[in-house]
């Protein structure tokens, strides 16, 4: 092994670290892979920005674009719009339709678009009709996996294997080349989550309240004359800087102050919304110059998808899920305002767990410095007239209620099928390569104003796209260094003798493990050319190799960090880990040797 190799081994080493500890954000971590094969002279400065321009990183973007189109324009609501009515069956009839519905329209649609779509259906449902979420959503996940693997432009890890196996000079996977196989493995796994749907948690209604572990009551009182804040701001007096005690709305003269200020005047006849610990509610009863308006009405926080009463003043705390690309990811609750927030106001953060943080923790304002993150849930007080302008932040789910995306026209709707539909032709075909074939349904989409360039920009998932940037140059300097090769040669040691089936199946389940704690991209990146080098040594079909890759790097279900949908559905709080390990876990092993025995039947 020479200095070089054993440098890229160390940075790739680091690198599958940051990813499973989740240290940092993914685009960071790119940047830290392109600095660090820089500084050590393993790639050239065209090499390391090579990612920028590969083939896949711009086809993943042009799909995403087309992604987005599709849902603002109503298209995969209208796809999935028939689950509604799939309410009437029972609970294990619905767990296969939805996973079939789910992996079909996963199989042209960006996967991550796909589930969010399907969370906020499936929430909805639950809330009016009572259908136990907890089975349906870690399902759905995993039949969004398995039907983006189905072809060439579901996922982005197909992508990345294509456009690596062509610059190894392997000939281009087209569209459906390997369709039969994931549909074989969708059917494979409907019928085993569907047989161990059991082992599912059963939905539980807690109070948000219990939930976030919050003891704290909305209250209003009125300032009475005799009070000694009359004429102070509410910075001067003790409802400022104290972290057990919040000046939420100030209603004087019939007019409200959503947001009073600490340099807010107090006086007479003010009427203060606040929210308190139960120690200052009594302080408040028994101070003089403050009136509590109804007493004993006083509550602690409702839950608004339990409690139809609203709050005084129509205040509702309502749940929010953080997706990606949110534009409140990397902000805490010191930094996520009133602006931000479209008024509401945030009361506790609520992590999801990871491998850094097993159990979930609880932040309130005490803890401000704490980020928010995909998955994470944010709690936060609003008053009915904001509730609409706070649906309106992009990339964030309300777990309240859900409403339908309101499509401008039935034409774009329909136009921005046809353009998907151009897309899956040129490419099915084989009229163009897949990245020509996206690219001009990009263009369509642009010129026919089926979506905008400012959406564009606010909601194309840019961490993907520097994450593929900065982890392609990592496979050319595998390359450079001859590190892919090394590691063949390392391998061919122990696959000397050894049948197809055993090749096969020990490259699916190195790779699939490894596809459990970091991005499956990263994996399919560092796995592929190892794979190719693998074959040319064996003088095999480099494709079922390939393909091995690619499935496995997509398998991720025994683990909720390993593909982004099940880390969002993770970071709803209704799994644990066991669930996606115990039922993951299953999955996984029965794909590993039927992949086995099927790709190894076709070298």
């Amino acid at each position: 092994m020479s200095l070089e190799i054993a440098i890229l081994f160390f940075i790739i080493i680091v690198v599958i670290v940051l990813f499973a500890l989740e240290v940092f954000p993914v685009d960071k971590i790119a940047f830290f892979i392109l600095a660090a094969l820089l500084l050590s002279n393993l790639v050239s400065p065209e090499e390391a920005i090579s990612g920028f321009s590969s083939p896949a990183t711009i086809t993943v973007l042009a799909l995403m674009i087309i992604a987005i189109g599709l849902e603002t324009n109503g298209v995969i609501d209208w796809l999935a719009g028939g689950l509604k009515n799939l309410r009437v069956l029972p609970i294990f009839l619905m767990i296969p339709a939805f996973m079939f519905i789910a992996g079909s329209i996963s199989a042209f649609i960006n996967t991550t678009a796909v589930v969010i779509v399907f969370i906020k259906i499936i929430t909805e449902l639950s809330a009016k009709y009572d259908i136990p979420n907890s089975k349906l959503l870690l399902p759905v996940s995993f039949a969004g996996i398995i039907g983006g693997s189905c072809t060439l432009m579901g996922t982005s890890t197909n992508l990345i294997v294509n456009a690596v196996a062509i610059d190894r000079g392997v000939e281009r996977f087209s569209f459906f080349e390997f369709t039969w196989y994931g549909v074989i493995f969708l059917i494979i796994t409907i019928v085993i989550v569907s047989a161990l749907a059991k082992l599912l948690p059963a939905t539980k209604k807690t109070k948000l309240s219990e939930d976030y572990n919050l003891d704290e009551y909305i209250t209003k009182v009125i300032i009475t004359g005799d009070s000694k804040v009359i004429g102070k701001s509410i910075g001067e007096t003790f409802l400022h800087d104290n972290d057990d005690i919040e000046v939420l709305r100030l209603k004087r003269n019939g007019i409200i102050n959503d947001r009073p200020g600490k340099f807010t005047s107090l006086k007479e006849d003010d009427q203060l919304l606040l929210r308190c610990n139960l120690e200052n509610l009594i302080k408040l009863k028994d101070a003089e110059g403050f009136t509590v308006i109804k007493d004993e009405d006083n509550k602690k926080l409702a839950d608004p998808i339990t409690d139809s009463e609203e709050l005084e003043e129509n205040v509702q705390v309502v749940e929010l899920l953080m997706l990606p690309n949110s534009p409140l990811i990397g902000k805490n609750i010191k930094t996520v305002g009133w602006y931000d927030l479209h008024g509401a106001v945030p009361l506790a953060i609520r992590k999801r767990r990871n491998f850094r943080n097993p159990r979930r923790r609880i932040f309130n304002r005490g803890k401000d410095e704490i980020e928010l993150r995909v998955g994470d849930r944010l709690l936060v007080e609003v008053s009915e007239s904001a509730m609409d302008e706070l649906q309106k932040i992009e990339n964030v789910t309300i777990l309240q209620q859900h409403k339908n995306i309101e499509v401008t026209t039935k034409t774009k709707k329909y136009l921005s099928l046809a353009i998907l539909l151009v897309v899956i032709g040129l490419s099915a075909f084989s009229i163009f390569p897949i990245l020509k074939s996206a690219l001009i349904g990009c263009f369509l989409m642009i010129f026919t104003k089926c979506i905008d360039l400012g959406k564009i920009y606010s909601q194309v998932n840019w961490q993907i796209i520097f994450l593929l940037a900065g982890m392609i140059p990592l496979g050319v300097a595998m390359n450079n260094t001859g590190a892919d090769h090394w590691i063949s040669e390392q391998l061919l040691l122990i696959f000397q003798n050894q049948t197809d089936i055993i090749v096969i199946g020990i490259l699916f389940l190195v790779t699939m493990v490894l596809s459990g704690f970091i991005s499956n991209n990263a994996t399919a990146i560092i796995i592929t050319p190892i794979a190719i080098s693998i074959a040319a040594s064996m003088q095999m079909d480099p494709k079922p190799f390939i393909l091995s890759v690619l499935f496995a790097s997509n398998f991720s279900f025994f683990t909720p960090v390993g593909y982004q949908t099940n880390t969002i559905i993770y970071g709803m709080g209704i799994y644990r880990f066991r669930h996606f390990f115990i039922i993951g876990g299953t999955v996984s092993l029965v794909l590993w040797v039927t992949a086995s025995l099927l790709l190894s039947a076709s070298l």
